[in-house]
């Protein structure tokens, strides 16, 4: 299909994205004589043969998109048969092993296939990808997926239950990745697997007890350079405030401030305004000469103002969604 080169126009048999609207984006497979139903109306599938990737097409209530498939997109779309990791925890796996084309990767399991999207892209066209999963049937649909997306000769899915029988494969692999209940009851024979020149491993745990076994099990087993993350998206919301320009050549006091920060639903100030920084922060500013009356100079606190700089800044949320998951990663050495 397409997910192993990038394709210009959809054909018969091609896994399409359909985007229907903001989160709402519908995997199909192109089938002659077939019809799709979306919330825009119907959409004939022989529609869509000879249309470029990335086409508006008229359904009766509203438009839609056709997108070419790619693992980013496969990962929001794809039918879910277990929970799956996301692009956030994918991009730091695939970094801290160090994968690239030729690569020789051992997973376990497989689940839905989103991680296995994402490693097939980076290891061909050389590499090669030896997927397990205890379930029977999950197994049989992932190969049946890796076959229709074109990506069958790079990939082996095997039915077995890798925490009692093992992996099986001697010496082979560059990097092993865990995702399972128990990971610590795999380490040895992941440590098997990984060829004799040393290679990485990566486990993905949802709570730290079982972060804390799985580590036990890799200082027995000799791994080194062990460490744990958690990826986390934090957002920023643009925000504008004031800065005076400071010179360097007068004297300077520092003036608290009692307004509270600036959101986004303001408006970009104009230069002319007088707008204080933050609650809790304060602002250099010059001392103004006095007059013989004891007010302060008017044109120094004209000048003062004018020189008051706008610019937006990136402030961080503080209060953060959680996670479900934690990386450990290690190292197994030559000696």
């Amino acid at each position: 299909m397409s997910f192993d080169r990038i394709k210009d126009v959809v054909e018969y048999g091609d896994t399409a994205l359909l985007y229907v609207g903001y989160d709402n984006m519908l995997p199909i497979v192109v089938t002659e004589g077939k019809i799709h139903q979306t919330k825009f109306g119907t959409l004939k599938h022989d529609e869509l043969v000879g249309q470029n990737y990335g086409s508006r097409l008229q359904c009766p209530y509203g438009w839609i998109y056709v997108i070419h498939p790619t693992p980013e997109l496969w990962t929001l779309s794809l039918p879910h048969r277990t929970q799956i990791l996301y692009s956030t925890d994918i991009s730091m796996i695939i970094f801290q092993l160090d994968l690239k084309p030729g690569s020789v990767v051992v997973e376990a399991g497989t689940g839905s296939g989103s991680l296995s999207h994402a490693i097939l892209r980076t290891i061909q066209p050389k590499g090669h990808l030896h997927t397990f999963e205890f379930h029977e049937e999950r197994s049989i649909k992932a190969q049946d997926e890796f076959t229709q997306h074109g990506l069958g000769q790079f990939v082996t899915v095997t039915h077995r239950d890798v925490c009692g029988e093992g992996f099986k494969c001697n010496h082979i692999a560059d990097a092993v990745f865990l995702d399972l209940p128990k990971p610590w009851e795999c380490i040895a024979s992941a440590k098997n697997a990984i060829k004799k020149e040393g290679g990485r491993i990566c486990t993905f745990s949802p709570c730290i007890e079982q972060v804390q076994c799985t580590h036990e099990a890799l200082v027995k087993e000799g791994f080194e350079d062990i460490s744990t993350i958690e990826c986390l998206n934090r957002n920023f919301n643009i925000q504008y405030a004031k800065m005076q320009n400071v010179s360097f050549d007068g004297e300077f006091v520092e003036q608290p401030s009692n307004v509270t920060l600036l959101n986004d639903s303001i408006e970009q100030p104009s230069p002319q305004e007088n707008v204080l920084p933050a609650k809790g922060e304060f602002r250099i500013i010059p001392k103004r000469k006095s007059s013989g009356d004891g007010v302060g100079n008017k044109e120094d606190k004209s000048k003062s103002d004018s020189n008051c700089k706008c610019f937006a800044a990136a402030v961080p949320i503080m209060n953060m969604q959680g996670h479900t998951g934690f990386l450990t990663f290690a190292t197994l050495s030559v000696h």
